[in-house]
């Protein structure tokens, strides 16, 4: 027996409790994972929640779109007995049951392994932030943002893949402007690496003009909607933007101005469905590109299983800066 987080929804209730299963219960899969560390993501806490339509799948349901574990038993050649595997995305915690349970049967063609640099622990301190982060990074890099082209901006910059953002961003050397709402956070972002503070508002009222002056040259923007469309109209000539967020809204009003005559490029970043050699060098990257005093700072909290469902009030609420692991052992 092994204790989940188990979802019931009966009409319109949703309702949330720690449950005992047996491996009877757990879905078909390649690889049976004792897991041991999941995270608590943005996206987690509407499912848990039920005010966003995350799941997919039918109830009872497990959800926990990250987990980090140790292969128990594989039909899947790519992995023994033994081997310590990350799982983000590939419709974990949506379609098919996640991370917030002490064992897993998960699909073998999402599991990246553990790079040797990255602890469980560390794995789980980023999970799908720290990942979708780094695709981020990764994509500004090959659209040809150089720390010398100038300041690049995060939007949502106090929240998990913000805080991610400007620490790589930072230790890469970019000269890097944080967007953030939260007044306490201006020191937590400056430790980071951020060199200058802006007030969300500065960009959340949307563009002044279709076509603005010039402020940064790349952005890594979280939030969307107004957010994204004032970003677009200050970027300069040939810059990007990479979207891997909608707290702020899915709508994008904006125009082809910035596109034609400014050149630049909005990228967008999918991190549920990422290729599974990008995925490997995201992690890769992860483990050797942020510095153990940021991932320490980033790290807000380590909680319980019983816990996950009043955190993911908090979460929503915009109470929670940074990472919110999930021991699902303790």
């Amino acid at each position: 027996m092994f204790n989940a987080l188990v979802l019931d929804r009966a009409a319109d209730t949703l309702t949330a409790s720690v449950r005992a299963l047996d491996d009877d219960a757990l879905p078909e899969g390649d690889v049976l994972v004792a897991v041991l560390y999941s995270s608590l993501n943005y996206k987690d806490a509407l499912a848990v929640t039920g005010k966003g339509k995350i799941i997919r799948g039918a109830f009872p349901f497990v959800p926990g779109i990250d987990l980090v574990g140790r292969v128990e038993a594989s039909t899947a050649s790519a992995f023994a007995p033994g081997d310590r595997v990350i799982l983000t995305g590939g419709g974990l915690g949506e379609r098919t049951w996640g991370g917030y349970s002490q064992r897993q049967r998960v699909g073998a063609e999402w599991l990246v392994s553990l790079p040797q640099a990255m602890t469980p622990l560390r794995a789980m301190e980023m999970g799908t932030a720290g990942f979708t982060a780094m695709l981020a990074v990764m994509a500004l890099e090959e659209h040809g943002i150089t720390p010398d082209r100038g300041d690049v901006v995060v939007t949502g910059a106090s929240g998990g893949v913000g805080s991610i953002a400007v620490a790589l961003l930072a230790r890469l050397g970019y000269t890097v402007v944080a967007s953030t709402g939260s007044e306490d956070a201006h020191g937590y972002l400056r430790d980071l690496g951020a060199t200058r503070i802006v007030h969300r508002d500065e960009l959340g009222q949307g563009p002044a003009r279709p076509l603005d002056s010039a402020r940064w040259s790349g952005a890594v923007d979280t939030v969307g909607g107004e957010t994204l469309a004032a970003v677009l109209s200050t970027l300069g000539r040939h810059g990007c933007v990479a979207a891997c967020g909608n707290a702020g809204g899915h709508h994008l009003n904006t125009t082809v101005f910035p596109f034609i005559l400014r050149g630049v490029n909005l990228l967008g970043i999918d991190s549920n469905t990422a290729p599974l050699p990008r995925r490997r060098q995201a992690w890769k990257r992860l483990a050797l590109d942020l510095p153990k005093p940021a991932a320490d700072l980033i790290l807000s909290g380590i909680i319980h299983l019983d816990q996950v469902p009043a955190m993911s009030e908090e979460i929503l609420k915009g109470g929670v800066r940074g990472r919110i692991v999930v021991d699902v052992n303790s």
